[in-house]
């Protein structure tokens, strides 16, 4: 028995190469003793004469893909097997610590495919334990090579040699492979030659390629060819959703403005898209049309690398699925369904275990934000906050648009990635998949389920037919409490006001809720001012035809001539005897269909939506990059009302004001009309902060201007999680752990 010292990491921490990093760093301190993965993290016996150094070192000096929660430490006398410190087997059965996401190709992996010299110059598989796959290929815990989709490729010498040794980047790197070994890469069909040379030159060519990823298919061409961007459109029946484009950093900046904090976003190693402003016209309109930011992502495999530096042009990627369906994931699959979208695809033979898209993510006026949280983003997880500690495990389903599943086990919230629409069949079957993947993965047993309180909605369904106590959040209360639950504010931290600014959710009183300034907690909430509701003619219907909001809003603010002159061709007397019957038309406060109601008396998209917020991310790219006073809303009491600024618009369009400056100042005046009643909430006492949640903080201009109204009060908002319906279970989840714990739940 010696006398040393035992250590616990939590965390990120296994499949990251964290313990050769440990095996090395007591090495170089002149320890002895073992570390191993057990089903809490990373535990570490060791003795020697630094083991203060030690200890602080495995924090500041971790592995680039680890994830530290907490390093305990203390006194401890145990038996030591031999001399020196060495790695030794896993122990104990479970699933407590993360899964790794995947991650983006590293400068080492890079610089190897590039050596001529080196065995795996130009291999398409390059990885080692700070990159590559592993959430995509992971079938089952704990994380080793049988339990992932590397399975099939037996190690060659060389490459089991590397993998175990302590002294190498790839020891245990579980998809650690080589040409010899490897996954194989192929095109179909093929003239015969080498796969990426053909690729390429296809590409160069105009045609459209259908490329096997991580997380999935993508469809690609040559981004500086209008030709072959038309055809794409054309083919995937996509007129005006934006592609994302794939390219080097100096391409990006060539057709980009990127500033510092995008820049370390691009170099992430989740390889996150990020939008970043357009420079200049090289590029052609329809990759992203009436947008004024574009969708830049790295290339993040060994593919990606090989084939931009061989193509040496900007590339469209974007999700190879049929409409309204998953991203293709299998070979056969993509041949079924992928044949008419493209001229070639680009395959290999390593299987993907889970279809993830593309996180999308941005630089707002105060940091990163999180717009879709997917592939390089999960599974990773969020400490609870303080008074937490003690919830059960719940699992929450989310809403039906932009579906993601949380699961809070062990004082940590796992938020799934994004899933869609959950109106979609083939979506619903990927949201079923999910449930039980991620419980199975994480060995997760829910006490009780949590879901929106909207009874039709097939994610409250699926919660309610587990048999388990159930907990139904209003919609806009949950992302109330996902604010919360990111920023680690406390289960007794008091209340907040929470504006929260979103398309639609059932509220309370039966009407569709989404322009809400509520004053609550995890606990429950208030509701303290909102929209003035107006007839959302047509119901869903309504989210589709902006000229229906634009209608409904110009009736009720005494504008009925102006809407019959901008909306002639409509059938507004049919739309109008909806309305004042109640017929399909329930009345909303939504901001999402506020904005959609402006835009429609600008032009934008007055017609139809051909995508789920088209009509306000042209009325933000619309916005002049000028501080503006903004409109004055009206209304008395709890009602804000925006019938004065339609006034207002229809006047400055009349006398010839450009349509950036109004847009500029609906938006100023949207972030006025709601943070200054949020901010005297605070001033009052009755409000400790003001959290901003809803889709509609997804827009950096109305976010920047609700921020700059807002002054020095203390502000929450979505940094890691999304601000939309993304984020909905991390707050629902967050409910339901408040009631269980204050027992208003039964047991």
């Amino acid at each position: 028995m010696v006398q040393g010292r035992r250590i616990r990491v939590r965390g990120q921490v296994q499949g990251v190469g964290f313990r050769p990093f440990v095996w090395q760093l007591a090495n170089r301190l002149g320890l002895r003793g073992q570390v191993l993965n057990d089903p809490e993290g990373v535990l570490i016996h060791a003795a020697g004469a630094d083991l203060d150094a030690f200890q602080a070192a495995l924090r500041a000096e971790a592995p680039p893909l680890a994830r530290i929660d907490a390093v305990e430490g203390a006194p401890a006398r145990f038996e030591l097997d031999g001399e020196g410190f060495r790695i030794v087997a896993s122990q104990g059965a479970g699933a407590e610590t993360r899964v790794t996401p995947d991650a983006a190709t590293c400068a080492a992996c890079l610089a190897d495919i590039t050596d001529p010299a080196d065995r795996r110059h130009g291999y398409a598989f390059a990885n080692c334990t700070h990159c590559g796959p592993r959430f995509t290929i992971l079938r089952g815990l704990p994380y080793d090579r049988a339990q992932t989709t590397m399975a099939p490729f037996a190690m060659c010498p060389d490459c089991a040699a590397e993998y175990a040794d302590p002294g190498d980047r790839r020891f245990h790197a579980q998809p650690v492979a080589c040409p010899a070994c490897g996954p194989r890469l192929w095109l179909e069909p093929s003239a015969g030659g080498d796969p990426l040379a053909e690729a390429a030159a296809r590409l160069r060519d105009g045609a459209v390629l259908a490329i096997k990823g991580l997380g999935g298919f993508h469809l690609a061409v040559d981004a500086t060819n209008a030709a072959a961007v038309a055809t794409l459109r054309q083919r995937k029946h996509r007129p005006t959703k934006p592609f994302a484009l794939m390219g080097g950093l100096d391409m990006i900046r060539a057709h980009a403005t990127v500033c510092d904090a995008e820049e370390a976003l691009l170099q992430d190693p989740a390889a996150p898209i990020v939008l970043l402003e357009r420079r200049g016209c090289a590029l052609p309109d329809a990759i992203a049309p009436g947008q004024a930011r574009l969708g830049w992502m790295l290339p993040y495999t060994p593919l990606h690398h090989l084939l931009l530096q061989a193509v040496n042009l900007p590339l469209v990627m974007t999700s190879g699925n049929l409409s309204g369906e998953p991203q293709v994931i299998g070979n056969d699959e993509a041949r079924a369904k992928l044949r008419d979208f493209c001229d070639a695809m680009l395959m290999h033979d390593r299987d993907i275990a889970r279809r993830l898209d593309d996180s999308v993510e941005r630089i707002t006026p105060v940091g990163p934000m999180v717009l879709r949280r997917a592939r390089g983003r999960v599974p990773g997880t969020l400490p609870l906050p303080d008074g937490f500690a003690d919830a059960p495990q719940i699992a929450a389903y989310g809403g039906q648009m932009k579906a993601a599943i949380c699961l809070v086990k062990g004082g940590q919230a796992l938020l799934g990635h994004h899933l869609g629409n959950l109106d979609a069949a083939l979506t619903w079957d990927a949201f079923l998949q999910a449930d039980a993947d991620y419980a199975t993965l994480f060995d997760h047993r829910p006490a009780l389920v949590a879901c929106d309180r909207h009874p039709d909605f097939r994610a409250s369904r699926h919660a309610a037919s587990k048999g388990l106590p159930l907990v139904a959040v209003q919609h806009h209360h949950a992302h109330l409490a996902a604010c919360l639950a990111e920023n680690g504010w406390p289960l007794d931290g008091g209340r907040v006001a929470g504006i929260i600014l979103d398309g639609v959710g059932l509220g309370d009183d039966g009407t569709v809720w989404g322009g809400e300034l509520l004053l609550g907690d995890y606990r429950g909430f208030d509701r303290r001012a909102w929209l003035r509701p107006a007839p959302l003619i047509g119901g869903d219907s309504a989210a589709r035809d902006p000229w229906r909001n634009a209608l409904a809003r110009l009736d009720q603010a005494g504008l009925s001539d102006w809407a019959d002159r901008l909306f002639a061709d409509k059938p507004l007397a049919l739309a109008r005897q909806a309305a004042e019957r109640g017929l399909n038309a329930p009345m909303n406060s939504s901001a999402g269909r506020l904005f959609d109601a402006v835009a429609a008396c600008l032009g934008i998209c007055p017609d139809s939506q051909s995508f789920e917020g088209e009509a306000a991310m042209r009325l933000e790219a619309l916005t002049a990059d000028t501080a503006e006073t903004g409109y004055a809303f009206g209304g008395t009491g709890p009602e804000i009302d925006p019938g004065p600024v339609f006034a207002a618009l229809r006047d400055d369009l009349q006398t010839g004001q450009g349509a950036d400056v109004i847009a500029g100042r609906f938006h100023a005046g949207l972030a006025r009309a709601f943070a200054d009643r949020a901010r005297a909430l605070v001033d009052s006492g009755a409000a400790r902060a003001v959290a901003l949640s809803g889709g509609c903080f997804q827009n950096a201009r109305l976010l920047s201007d609700t921020l700059a109204r807002l002054g020095d009060t203390p502000v929450l908002i979505h940094t890691r999680t999304p601000a939309n319906d993304g984020g909905l279970a991390l707050g629902q989840a967050a409910v339901a752990a408040a009631r269980w714990l204050d027992g208003a739940v039964s047991r």
